[in-house]
């Protein structure tokens, strides 16, 4: 492994590899599918959640172990506990789940590139 463990971001209670910088973090509305714009071009929105997280992570290069680790803690699995430090600097563990993933696979000398991904707040 290259990547010390993080102390800052977990999933199901173990830890991630350090990420190159600390996730980047957004947030988004949930609406209704009865949401929407009519014709008249009058938005009704119908909102079910607020500031659901985004947290976005980006490892310009990892080696095979530290990418196989990151694959087998999110491996199968619909949802799982994400654990975090919030703004106050206390713990925090939401339900969650990874999505758009993306990596350039394994350079000649053995690393793999540009691995990221997010995790949503379920």
């Amino acid at each position: 492994m290259i990547r010390a463990k993080s102390t800052l971001y977990t999933i199901d209670g173990q830890p991630m590899p350090e990420p190159d910088e600390e996730a980047e973090l957004s947030f988004s509305d949930l609406d209704a599918s009865d949401s929407g714009r009519t014709e008249d071009g009058v938005m009704h929105r119908i909102v079910v959640r607020e500031k659901v997280a985004t947290f976005g992570f980006t490892y310009a290069l990892l080696d095979r172990e530290d990418y196989l680790y990151l694959e087998q803690l999110m491996a199968g699995k619909g949802e799982f506990a994400f654990g975090y430090t919030g703004s106050d600097g206390q713990p925090r563990t939401i339900t969650a789940y990874c999505s758009k993933t993306s990596i350039v696979l394994k350079r000649r000398d053995g690393l793999y590139k540009n691995y990221k991904f997010n995790i949503i707040q379920c």
